[in-house]
């Protein structure tokens, strides 16, 4: 089996290794050994270390390495959409396999891909993508076919996480923990896309469209990022039993008509101490998955990384190997459910919402009176003095489970109050607090 590899970067060149190390076993499990035809890069003359590989193999034709007979399995580890897009659909067109990493290109436009596989009928793989090495999205789309699924919970950017992790273990601030993660070497020298939610946005909505059958894009994801929280909401965190995370949340329920619906979110939310994600710390990711009959399974490990990405990677080499030599291809795309996405504004949330307000008679009865207006229970209140003094109080509510529409009107029409200094944070609550 024969296989062109697009790109060589971190990723690219520990799957270059891991073919060599690791390749009586792989012909072994395969039962064909691999080899590589070709790898496409941008420079040639850039230094990768030491390969085991023939520098002969290097090509700056991506094109014309993916359309030469000899290659069985396209291997993209590039990222980007364009040309990867490209260059993905012409391999599945003409019938080859095709392993991907991609996590942006399938977010923002899996169904090509999905389309030009049935066309060319050839296997799609992209274990890589979503969660580093953890076993995850095959369980979602095999192992748990049978089952309904109903919410999936994850923590699936370890950069975020990391920082999270820190800001709560330290007391530091979100600037200060970004720079600890960056001279680390977990997060980027611009990391945007972590701190922004993007990369767990696009691995949102991979996720949501195996677990619900239904063909879901990064434009149908709510983003937002952890670059808000401060030192103070994790202390409030901390005194209610809880620690903030950067979640990734697809759930399956009925929309304003009745009908079924699925929700797909990315945000910071409060999650108490004794929930199973609550623990998973440093630059690790985990998903906690719910369904019908198997009931709560939980994935845990090393979401990033060249060795574990290549690993992922090589697991869904062996997989379309295997078919290829068997002359079948895997299940193919399964959407049949095409549900519709719910904007966020459906989604059944809690808010920690903390107030500066004055302190005087009548100014909790008029903050509650707000709640009441709009359809909005309140669990708890907490009251203390401002840190400031000057007659101001605090006022930390939590409350209980609502639409998150009404929940963010009454956190504008608090702003309009004159009662209200100002709304010092607001955060989501989940987990079951």
């Amino acid at each position: 089996m024969r296989l062109a590899l697009l790109g060589c970067g971190t990723v690219g060149a520990e799957v270059v290794r891991l073919l060599h190390e690791q390749s009586a076993d792989l012909a072994a499990r395969i039962g064909a050994p691999l080899e590589i035809a070709g790898i496409a890069v941008r420079r040639i003359g850039r230094d990768r270390g030491e390969l085991p590989i023939d520098p002969a193999l290097f090509t700056t034709d991506a094109l014309g390495l993916i359309k030469r007979d000899d290659v069985d399995v396209v291997v993209e580890v590039v990222g980007g959409i364009e040309p990867a897009r490209s260059w993905l659909v012409e391999a599945l067109r003409a019938g080859k396999s095709v392993v991907t990493a991609n996590k942006a290109l399938l977010a923002e436009d899996g169904g090509a891909l999905h389309d030009a596989a049935a066309e060319g009928d050839g296997d799609l793989y992209y274990e890589a993508s979503v969660a580093g090495a953890i076993p995850l999205l095959r369980p979602l789309r095999e192992s748990l076919h049978g089952d309904r699924i109903t919410r999936v919970t994850g923590i699936v950017n370890g950069t975020t996480n990391f920082i999270l992790s820190a800001m709560h273990a330290t007391g530091a601030g979100f600037a200060e923990a970004l720079e600890e993660a960056t001279e680390l070497g977990y997060a980027e020298a611009d990391p945007t896309a972590d701190v922004e939610g993007f990369d767990a946005a696009a691995k949102a909505a991979i996720l949501a469209s195996l677990a619900f059958h239904t063909r879901v894009g990064a434009a149908d994801v709510h983003r937002e990022g952890i670059t808000e929280v401060t030192a103070a909401d994790v202390a409030s965190a901390k005194a209610m039993g809880c620690t903030i995370k950067l979640l990734c949340i697809a759930a399956r329920g009925t929309d304003g008509q009745g009908r079924e619906a699925v929700s797909v979110r990315v945000h910071p939310a409060m999650i108490p101490l004794t929930h199973p994600l609550a623990s998973v710390g440093d630059a690790f990711n985990a998903v906690f998955v719910e369904a019908d009959a198997a009931g709560q399974l939980m994935f845990y490990g090393r979401g990033a990384g060249g060795a574990p990405t290549a690993s992922a990677v090589l697991g869904d080499v062996v997989a379309v190997a295997r078919n290829r030599l068997a002359g079948v291809r895997s299940a193919s795309e399964s959407a049949y459910a095409a549900l519709p996405v719910r904007p966020m504004g459906e989604a059944l949330t809690r808010y920690h919402i903390s107030l500066d307000v004055a302190d005087r008679p009548g100014v909790l009865e008029a903050v509650a009176g707000v709640f009441a207006r709009h359809d909005v229970s309140i669990a708890t209140v907490r009251q203390g003095p401002a840190d400031g003094g000057k007659g101001d109080a605090v006022l930390v509510i939590v409350t209980h489970v609502a639409p998150d529409a009404a929940l963010a009107a009454t956190v504008g029409e608090l702003r309009g109050l004159d009662i209200v200094r100002s709304v010092a944070s607001v955060l989501r609550v989940e987990g079951g607090l």
